[in-house]
């Protein structure tokens, strides 16, 4: 379970957030349903489904098919047809943790679980990149075959595999890329819970300390965030690198309706 004001890891029974103060809504138990798991990529939280239910690992096979003549795929099955994977992101299920659930009254319950729920991160895109690049790649071998060959056949069967493979990678870009996007989203919004808590101010230590984030990373996160305006870097007398939430930190001036 996450507070729902920072963030912070809760161990079960936590009454009070250590990080921030929040107190966990009462009424609330934390327990373990047997068969539930929380994925530690996406946050996903449920049980695994069949590893080729998924559409980009139906397509990987397909393709290593096409390549080996049937007996590389036959061998990737066999080899993945009992594992389960996260349904949402595609990590393998062993490595995903017992998921804590709350239980209590059912008003309270789902008003908590809204609070401490993650948002879902689209699919990287890993399954369409290589199936893609696989297609490209035995498009290319067809191609040249056709041309040393002389064989048209061969050269617009690999035509149009190579377009669709291009088309197909293509695609896990800009999955992979969306992913980034809503990752670092995610991180900001983060960032921005654990600035309430501290009233305003953060420095990259604490931000790495917090989110168990490199520095370098958490630098670079509060650097994109530092508009001048709503976030801005500022340095202590002591030569201390800053920021400053000023919408966070002049809060209580503005008063009940500001």
């Amino acid at each position: 379970m996450r507070c729902s004001t920072c963030g912070e890891n809760l161990e079960p029974g936590t009454i009070q957030c250590p990080t921030c103060g929040t107190a966990t809504p009462v009424g609330m138990v934390l327990t373990r349903p047997a068969g539930v798991r929380r994925c530690p990529r996406c946050s996903y939280q449920g049980e695994g489904i069949p590893y080729f239910r998924r559409a980009g690992h139906v397509g990987l096979l397909v393709g290593v098919s096409l390549i080996t003549y049937g007996f590389g795929g036959l061998i990737y099955w066999l080899a993945r047809r009992k594992h389960l994977i996260c349904p949402r992101c595609g990590l393998s299920w062993e490595h995903a943790s017992r998921a804590l659930a709350l239980t209590g009254p059912e008003p309270q319950r789902r008003a908590a679980e809204t609070q401490v729920a993650d948002e879902p991160l689209p699919r990287s895109g890993i399954g369409r990149r290589v199936v893609g690049t696989i297609m490209v790649l035995g498009a290319t071998a067809l191609v040249l075959a056709g041309i040393f060959t002389q064989t048209a056949p061969a050269l617009a069967v690999g035509g149009v595999i190579g377009a669709v493979g291009s088309l197909s990678f293509y695609w896990g870009w800009t999955g992979q890329q969306e992913r980034r996007k809503a990752i670092m989203q995610g991180l900001q919004r983060r960032i921005l819970r654990l600035a309430t808590a501290k009233e305003g101010t953060l420095t990259v230590t604490e931000v790495a300390a917090e989110l168990n984030l490199s520095l370098p990373a958490a630098e670079k996160i509060l650097t994109s965030m530092d508009d001048g305006f709503r976030v801005r870097s500022e340095i202590s007398r002591e030569g201390v690198l800053y920021y400053e939430f000023p919408e966070v930190l002049h809060r209580k001036e503005l008063g009940p309706g500001g």
